[in-house]
């Protein structure tokens, strides 16, 4: 089954420019010269393993790992992540600054206002799955 998704251009640039403006050296350049030197299975992706390796990154995630073979990072010392895996891994290191960072998500939407649970929801619909059972485990229970 294919889904067709149509975004809103303004709402994408919009997007794009308060990300750029909130991630400090989130814009990876110079990165081109490297692309014909490396090999993956789609040659359309060796951008992202370009711009990786330029900005010395550990992790590319991606939901399309069969395209970023471990043996085609390893040189680099880099992996591919699932966007799941990735969390987990956070969850892991500092469930803290993750739980934090889920209640700042909810405690910023003002139109409908948004609970906890309710940014896990919407996260496990996009397939976040895992991480999201782990995070649902600092949601207070009922009885307690």
């Amino acid at each position: 089954m294919a889904f067709v998704v149509l975004l809103d251009p303004g709402k994408l640039d919009r997007t794009r420019e308060l990300m750029n403006r909130s991630v400090r050296d989130c814009l990876v350049t110079g990165y081109e010269p490297l692309i014909p030197a490396l090999s993956l299975p789609d040659p359309d992706d060796r951008h992202v393993l370009a711009a990786a390796i330029k900005a010395q990154a550990r992790v590319i995630v991606t939901e399309n790992l069969r395209d970023f073979p471990g043996h085609a990072l390893q040189r680099w010392n880099i992996e591919a992540q699932s966007a799941d895996d990735f969390i987990l891994d956070r969850i892991d290191l500092h469930r803290r600054i993750v739980v934090e960072a889920v209640l700042r998500i909810a405690d910023s939407r003002r139109a409908p206002p948004t609970s906890f649970a309710e940014v896990l929801d919407a996260r496990e619909r996009t397939g976040l799955s895992r991480s999201v059972a782990e995070l649902r485990s600092q949601l207070p229970h009922p009885e307690d």
